[in-house]
């Protein structure tokens, strides 16, 4: 599976911000059976898990971002989002989406959230 993701910017502190990231792959893909994630690399860090959502509906947030981030799919466009609220400073980082199914998993390039105070 091929992923794109999109929306990063450049926000003031408490502004809001919707990753998306667009799955494609062979004739027929469907994103249903992948369980979803997104990571973030914030700069001189390393990467961590933000938000993933399993192919059962369960959905799991890193503890800095719980009650501010969402995750969410859209099936039908094979599209996965990550609403981004109330942000902070410390949330700058590259962000990167991934999706995995079995052994295998693939990464989206990297989109830039920068959040100044």
């Amino acid at each position: 599976v091929q992923l794109q993701a999109s929306g990063g910017g450049s926000v003031r502190a408490g502004g809001s911000l919707r990753l998306s990231c667009a799955a494609s792959g062979f004739t027929g893909f469907t994103f249903d059976n992948y369980c979803v994630g997104w990571f973030r690399v914030a700069p001189g860090k390393e990467r961590e898990g933000v938000a993933s959502s399993s192919t059962d509906g369960t959905v799991w947030y890193a503890e800095s971002v719980k009650g501010r981030f969402t995750i969410s799919r859209d099936y039908a466009k094979n599209m996965l989002y990550l609403q981004m609220n109330s942000l902070k400073p410390e949330d700058t980082a590259v962000y990167y989406c991934k999706a995995v199914r079995g052994a295998m998993s693939s990464w989206g390039q990297g989109t830039q959230v920068t959040v100044s105070s």
